[in-house]
């Protein structure tokens, strides 16, 4: 009796892994220098946004790359150090200072101007995760929801830029052990918020943001120099 066959849907659907069919077409258009650009940390609490951009010459690029997001730590630090090795690389930062002062979309898109800038080759074409495109573009560009799980370019920027935040924040952490950033990196985890509620917030958390600003006016509230007097 031959098997049955099964039609029914696989239990759990994978999502796709970067390819490089956006790197392609810009190619098809004649665009020789394409870059990929994400930006990681957008949401924390505290610590900067740090955005990447990343070209692959040719059809050169890494086995492996994805969303950054997707990846087990080990292994996006073995995917950055064969980023830097086979592609240009450029990092900003934008500071947490900067966040406040411009608002947290407007540092994101300095840091990627910033980072395209720095790249030591013009691109010709921009390939940016996201739905914003950041100014003063010297070439097209594309803006790609869920960029980083779609293009080897992209995915690689947002390893590059995890990596370099991760690290950062590990050494905000040695700084300020209290907060435990180099375990949550600066996000809004319940043991975070805790330490916030217990210490106050420290010279890098992101004063716009309404969980810091709310803890802002009770210690200033809380402050002997505010207290009623007779």
């Amino acid at each position: 009796m031959p098997p049955r066959r099964n039609d029914s849907p696989p239990l759990i659907e994978l999502p796709p892994e970067p390819t490089d069919r956006s790197e392609k077409r810009a190619r098809r258009k004649g665009a020789r220098f394409i870059a990929g650009v994400d930006e990681v940390g957008r949401g924390p609490l505290a610590g900067p946004v740090v955005a990447a951009a990343v070209v692959f010459e040719g059809k050169r690029f890494p086995e492996g790359l994805d969303d950054s997001k997707r990846l087990a730590p080990a292994e996006r630090e073995r995917l950055y150090e064969l980023i830097v090795a086979e592609g240009h690389i450029s990092v900003a930062v934008a500071s947490r200072e900067r966040i406040d002062r411009m608002n947290i979309l407007r540092a994101s898109l300095w840091a990627m101007s910033r980072a395209l800038a720095g790249l030591p080759c013009r691109p010709d074409h921009v390939l940016v995760d996201g739905r914003d495109l950041p100014p003063g573009l010297c070439c097209p560009g594309e803006a790609i929801i869920g960029g980083d799980g779609l293009s080897v370019s992209i995915a690689a920027a947002s390893i590059v830029a995890k990596v370099t935040r991760d690290r950062l924040m590990g050494e905000m952490g040695r700084a300020f052990p209290e907060y435990g950033f180099e375990r949550h990196m600066g996000y809004s985890t319940v043991r975070h918020l805790e330490a916030l509620g217990l210490h106050g917030p420290c010279p890098h958390h992101r004063q716009s943001f309404a969980p810091v600003r709310g803890r802002l006016a009770i210690v200033v509230a809380d402050d002997p120099l505010f207290a009623d007097r007779a």
